[in-house]
């Protein structure tokens, strides 16, 4: 089993080392930008972790579609931000800000084909299984992408909606990032399927905490403004749960114009008056709490030794720890 200490040190390498083609400098600076401004590279992470349970040394067959997850999920962000009219992403300005719409997209879409090359370079024995699950997971996540946008436009998302579009959007990448560690490392099936339902989980909770850091983070850890999805009348948990709950008056809250500054703070301020008037807070942290456990419940069914077991538990806890 590889330490938690060396793939920490590999994730960084890897990334600090990630090479793109040079030129033309329009269409690929926009790459390394994103790069750059780092992250927690949860996916490759978790990829070289399943990995390394099961195998004692990295090599350019995992590393590289490890950085091919990360490239992908990348890829999502640039275009995500674009229809989100978000102007930050870990607080440096989104690239259809610092460019332009049209540079975003393109580069966005090379960044997609980058990933898929990246994969190429999986084991060739394994490579039908690695493609398989990779493009089944890209399917996915647009599905889920289509499925956030389809709902802002709707007023009867109910919370079973919107756990199948987190599990789209969010759930099947860091599923699929859980598996090909595994798969890639020459784990059993039966494994592998237990370690795509950790990750699967591990998702929810990640996006649930994701909402509600959105509403109730800190600017400056969460790296993008405050109620950005209060101002583009998002369906989030927080939201969902409160509409269940009989909060009055949200869905009108929801859908008052924010042009100005004013208009987006009062707008902000009305919708977390109204979460706070029925406390989803509260109910936010343990439904995080509560799929980061059914996560390690799920993962720890593979075959694997006991430190595998600790890995899973740490990993989980340093992912959504950081709601509470």
């Amino acid at each position: 089993m590889i330490a938690p200490s060396v793939l920490d040190a590999t994730v960084k390498d890897l990334f600090e080392h990630l090479q793109f083609q040079a030129q033309p400098e329009g269409l690929y600076d926009p790459l390394r930008y994103m790069i750059a401004i780092g992250g927690k590279r949860i996916r490759p992470r978790l990829c070289l972790a399943t990995y390394g349970i099961y195998a004692d040394e990295l090599g350019p067959e995992i590393l590289e579609p490890a950085a091919g997850l990360e490239v992908f999920h990348t890829f999502t962000l640039i275009h995500d931000d674009i229809m989100d009219r978000s102007p930050l992403r870990r607080g440096h300005e989104t690239v259809w800000k610092k460019w332009d719409e049209d540079t975003a997209i393109l580069s966005g879409d090379v960044m997609f084909i980058d990933s898929y090359r990246r994969m190429a370079k999986a084991p060739v024995a394994l490579l039908p299984q690695v493609l398989d699950l990779f493009s089944k997971t890209a399917s996915g996540v647009c599905d889920g992408q289509q499925m956030d946008m389809d709902f802002e436009k709707r007023t009867d998302v109910t919370m079973a909606e919107y756990m199948q579009m987190i599990g789209l959007k969010t759930g099947v990448l860091i599923a699929c990032a859980a598996q090909m560690g595994a798969l890639i490392g020459g784990a059993s099936q039966w494994s592998q399927e237990c370690f795509y339902d950790y990750g699967y989980y591990l998702g929810l909770a990640f996006q649930v905490a994701d909402d509600y850091l959105d509403a109730y983070g800190d600017q400056k850890v969460f790296g993008k403004p405050i109620g950005g999805d209060i101002l583009n009348g998002k369906k989030t948990w927080l939201t969902l749960r409160a509409l269940e709950k009989g909060a009055d008056g949200l869905l009108e809250a929801l859908a008052q114009p924010a042009e100005t500054p004013e208009e987006k703070a009062a707008k902000i301020a009305r919708v977390m008056a109204i979460y706070d008037s029925v406390d989803v807070a509260a109910e936010a942290r343990k439904a995080i709490a509560d799929l980061s456990s059914r996560a390690v419940f799920k993962g720890t069914d593979a075959n694997m030794p006991p430190e595998g077991h600790d890995l899973l538990k740490d990993f989980a806890h340093s992912l959504v720890g950081r709601s509470y």
